[in-house]
């Protein structure tokens, strides 16, 4: 499964991502990563990875530009711009969703630290979009866009991850969608303990694959 390089044009600037499509996709995930990462994160490659031995294609791409993401190493400011970030993905879905052989998959998000306050923000705004992964994500900072999402939402924390757990349990509160938490347990925020990181790209795989649904297939009913 080969990496292509790919251009996304959002207004002046050029945003720079790498898309990996296993033949017969049966969906297409967009990465929204956080606190200065992007499309080279070694932990979001690994679960791209990952997703495409599962059929599921992936497109990991900068929110930021690289002069923007200097300017990010410096203030920290750029990553907790939860709008301008939604804009960014929103705008590379849209991108997708133009494209021929991308266009007919059903999309989903896949939203890591402040990127997941990203990937819900927009799929509150993106109603194509089907499904919906955080991994030690601050879904909190999505704010009044949480009761609005109804894409199906997988919300994965580390157990000794407590703070974070706590915000992702009360963002949960206020989600109207089908939307549940799953715990790592052991794992802290960057689930670099053993075998972490696999149980998240289990989890996403396994979440993927039930809810990304071909086009025009009857919508799952969804969980109160």
């Amino acid at each position: 499964m080969a990496a292509q390089q790919i251009r996304i044009d959002v207004g002046a600037i050029t945003l720079h991502g790498v898309l990996r499509m296993p033949r017969d996709a049966r969906g297409l995930v967009l990465f929204a990563h956080g606190s200065g990462s992007g499309r080279l994160s070694p932990r979001n490659t690994f679960v791209a990875e990952r997703l495409g031995a599962a059929g599921i294609g992936t497109l990991l791409f900068d929110l930021l530009t690289e002069q923007e993401e200097r300017v990010d190493a410096v203030t920290a400011e750029l990553r907790f711009d939860i709008p301008l970030l939604t804009e960014r993905l929103v705008v590379a879905t849209r991108w997708t969703l133009a494209q021929p052989r991308l266009g007919s998959l059903p999309p989903g998000y896949f939203g890591a630290s402040t990127g997941a306050a990203a990937a819900l923000a927009a799929a509150a705004q993106v109603p194509e979009i089907a499904a919906v992964v955080s991994r030690g994500g601050r879904p909190d900072l999505a704010g009044a866009a949480l009761p609005r999402v109804r894409a199906p939402t997988l919300l994965i924390v580390g157990g000794d991850d407590t703070q974070v757990l706590a915000l992702n349990q009360e963002a949960l509160a206020q989600m109207r969608c089908e939307a549940q938490i799953s715990i790592v347990p052991g794992a802290t925020h960057l689930f670099e303990e053993a075998g972490a990181l696999e149980q998240v790209a289990t989890l996403a795989a396994g979440w993927f694959t039930a809810h990304l649904e071909p086009r025009g297939s009857k919508p799952r009913a969804r969980q109160q």
